[in-house]
């Protein structure tokens, strides 16, 4: 091609490039963050170990994913291998962020559990129903959950719990009362109970002696142990029980708080 040629058909070109200009526009209000995710890091409920410092990501729709001890480089790399999504940094943490965390479950706090099966879902929903400073064994959650005799799926589905603390599976326990594992590790597990002043060493103590649950011989209800109700009742009227059918025998009903089954 000579130079006259070159010349002209970038000439020609040139009307072609103004149209496809033209035809250009704004991209749509919040369509970045319909695409990609934010990360923020913040403070976490405990100052020590693997808690001191959260990196958390959240959609348009609300916090997607929350994971400690993690590094920005990491974080991001496991948020992406597991929702195939890009994650920028976020200016802000989202509006009740930090009030779920002190208080351990999400309130109003909007989250983002897409790509959950439905029975994660349940299980999740029915983790986030236990109070602050009160656990659960993994078979009430599998009833609440609609799966009753599914208890190790639900340890399974507690486990890729995407955002532990606001759904909090750290109170979820093993149906014989001992604590279990914890995605940040029993460790954090048992310190996350004691910041909620959970009796650890109670709780191992009736774990030891096959005491499920425990009654009042004045109100004739049975609960788990660390229910609020199960609290208030003194010493000298406390009974433990190994299970509700043994509770039932003896003319107990069970807690409409704690529900146990």
């Amino acid at each position: 091609m000579t130079g006259t040629d070159a010349a002209g058909a970038a000439g020609g070109a040139d009307p072609l490039a103004r149209e496809l200009a033209g035809l250009a526009a704004d991209a749509p209000p919040g369509l970045l963050d319909r695409i990609a995710a934010r990360r923020v890091r913040v403070p976490g409920p405990l100052e020590e170990g693997p808690l001191g410092d959260l990196q958390v990501a959240f959609t348009d729709r609300g916090v997607a994913y929350l994971r400690a001890g993690m590094g920005e480089r990491e974080f991001a790399e496991a948020f992406r291998a597991r929702f195939a999504r890009p994650l920028l940094p976020g200016a802000r943490p989202p509006a009740g962020l930090l009030p779920a965390l002190r208080r351990g479950r999400p309130g109003g706090l909007a989250l983002d559990l897409r790509g959950l099966s439905e029975f994660e879902s349940a299980v999740l929903a029915a983790a986030a129903q236990i109070p602050r400073g009160q656990t659960r064994p993994y078979a009430w959650v599998a009833r609440l959950a609609g799966r009753p005799k599914a208890v190790r799926a639900v340890g399974s589905a507690l486990g890729r719990n995407p955002v532990p603390l606001l759904i909090p599976c750290h109170r979820v326990t093993r149906s014989d009362g001992s604590l279990g594992e914890y995605v940040f590790g029993a460790d954090a597990k048992e310190r996350l109970l004691r910041a909620e002043d959970v009796d650890v060493e109670e709780a191992a103590e009736l774990a030891r002696r096959g005491v499920r649950l425990v009654g009042s011989d004045t109100t004739g209800i049975v609960c788990y142990p660390t229910c609020g109700d199960a609290r208030r009742i003194t010493p000298g009227h406390r009974r433990g029980f190994g299970d509700l059918a043994a509770a039932r025998s003896a003319g107990y009903r069970p807690c409409l708080h704690c529900r146990p089954a």
